[in-house]
């Protein structure tokens, strides 16, 4: 017990010298009027998301990802036991907005007996990407769930070089995210190259576009699309800023900076200012690289849909695909406000954006890709409902690879290493492993749409109509989704020909093992 009577006073001392700080100080008028004690305020309060995740917060209470939510996720990557028991914890008869899938007794398809098979289905997009508009890279997806777009840069390289892997092994597109197209990028993955109002990867020493680096690039990497991010959901119309001190020489490199300056994206793109040159540019990456264009949105005012497309309509130049991305607020580091209050919420930004496309007759030729917590079963048929093609996961794959929600992504101190550039952090992150993981919660996400297209008697989850989902009103009364948001009978599927297509695809035998089908390959 010597030990301890010695670190007795060693103890009183270094607490009166805190207590003595605290006196002096004056930032703090709560730690000057109760010194040593006040501190303890400070400390509840920096760990108050770690106090409601684990002990205080109910299992739907939690948000941007409840407990129940999470524990699917992380259950589905672990390939573990994601069945909930004893009934839902949901309040359904007393929550306007909750939405019911209403399944059909006989449908056209007959379930697999095989309460295993479907697992390992690719489960093909039902449009051709590019396909409409004769790009010479048209390709089908062979995934209609992919992962969204997050930047070497936002993630460690360990977390980016995960996803690709699993992307790989899945057999989906992984989106480059605005940060160039990194060495993480490749690793077997497909990938969407988003063009950002920086151009990182693809421009000049000017910081200017260089078509002919980004045609370098493309030539020399599996990017099978193009997406132009006019604005994302975490921070709507707002460019980014990635501190000198986080441009590591890797960073610079991939994103053509100077190593250790503040690296930049400007609000607004300098190739093009209004919808006319905006769809010329389209035009011209498309011919130039052959592959199919697409442009990336949240949703605010509706005036630039209709002006775009109406100029499609006129004149015939088009997108080739359009990501709407809700305003539920993302991996992006955003100002409160904008996170809390700029751009639609997903459901009301799509369907507005779709009628618009669908008013034009534009919406059998433009495939529609969502974002915005569309990981989750049940967000993901509503989407495909309102006439998703595809949806993009984001949040959700990085809780698949180790992410926890300890909301400390903008801090650069992310304790899985998923969000943060510090190398001691991003260590333990394992990318082998972690890629197993994100490929096994894409293919069983897949396999659930899947299940819930057969309960809804369709052969595949882009065949899910407006009719098959009801929102609920309140306890007594609920109205079908086609009426929420004002659709005709129709509208939310695929062409005829596109329907027909894709039941073929899925009533042949689909291959196992994550290999890609014939319909993954480019269309010629």
């Amino acid at each position: 017990m010597n030990w301890a009577r010695r670190a007795v006073p060693v103890v009183s001392a270094a607490v009166a010298a805190l207590a003595a700080r605290d006196l002096l100080q004056r930032d703090h008028a709560l730690r000057r009027n109760f010194p040593v004690i006040g501190r303890a305020r400070y400390l509840l309060e920096a760990i108050g998301p770690e106090l409601r995740q684990y002990i205080v917060a109910g299992n739907n209470e939690e948000r941007p990802f409840t407990r129940d939510q999470r524990r699917w996720i992380y259950a589905s990557a672990k390939k573990e036991n994601n069945y909930f028991g004893f009934g839902t914890d949901n309040d359904i008869e007393y929550t306007p907005g909750y939405p019911i899938i209403k399944h059909r007794t006989f449908g056209r398809t007959v379930p697999p007996s095989s309460p295993t098979a479907g697992h390992e289905v690719e489960l093909p997009c039902a449009k051709v990407l590019g396909g409409p508009r004769g790009r010479t890279k048209a390709f089908r997806p062979a995934s209609v769930v992919n992962i969204s777009g997050m930047s070497f840069g936002s993630l460690s390289g360990r977390a980016v070089e995960a996803l690709n892997r699993g992307a790989a092994l899945a057999g989906c597109l992984q989106n480059t995210g605005e940060g160039g197209l990194s060495p993480y990028h490749r690793n077997g993955g497909d990938l969407v190259f988003q063009l950002g109002t920086a151009y990182f990867g693809c421009r000049d020493e000017r910081g200017r576009f260089s078509l002919e680096r980004l045609k370098d690039l493309v030539a020399g990497a599996p990017v099978r699309a193009l997406e132009i991010k006019l604005s994302q959901g975490a921070k709507p119309s707002l460019g980014g800023l990635l501190p000198g001190a986080k441009v590591s020489a890797e960073i610079a490199a991939t994103r053509g900076v100077p190593r250790g300056q503040d690296c930049v994206s400007p609000s607004r793109h300098a190739e093009f200012s209004d919808c006319d040159s905006l769809l010329d540019w389209v035009e011209l990456l498309a011919a130039e690289t052959g592959l199919p264009v697409g442009i990336k949105s949240a949703v605010g005012d509706l005036g630039f849909w209709t002006e775009l497309t109406t100029l499609m309509r006129d004149t015939g130049r088009g997108v080739d695909f359009v990501t709407i991305d809700g305003g539920e607020g993302g991996t992006g580091a955003a100002p409160l406000i904008f996170t809390d209050s700029v751009s639609l919420p997903f459901q009301q930004g799509f369907a507005r954006v779709y009628r618009t496309f669908a008013e034009r007759d534009l919406h059998e030729r433009t495939v529609f890709v969502g974002g915005g917590k569309l990981g989750l079963p049940d967000n993901a048929v509503v989407a495909f409902a309102l006439g998703c093609d595809l949806v993009n996961v984001g949040r959700e794959a990085m809780l698949a690879i180790g992410c926890i929600q300890a909301q400390k992504c903008h801090t650069d101190t992310c304790p899985t290493g998923v969000a943060t550039q510090n190398p001691w952090l991003a260590r333990g992150l394992d990318p082998a492993l972690k890629s197993v993981r994100a490929a096994n919660y894409l293919r069983t996400l897949r396999r659930d749409l899947v299940k819930v297209a057969e309960a809804c008697g369709v052969e595949h989850p882009g065949l899910i109509d407006t009719d098959a989902v009801e929102i609920l009103d309140g306890r007594t009364a609920s109205t079908p989704l086609r009426e929420v948001y004002g659709y005709r009978p129709g509208w939310g599927l695929p062409s005829a020909a596109d329907r027909a297509e894709i039941v073929r695809l899925m009533t042949v035998e689909a291959p196992r093992g994550g290999s890609a089908p014939p319909s993954a390959t480019a269309v010629r």
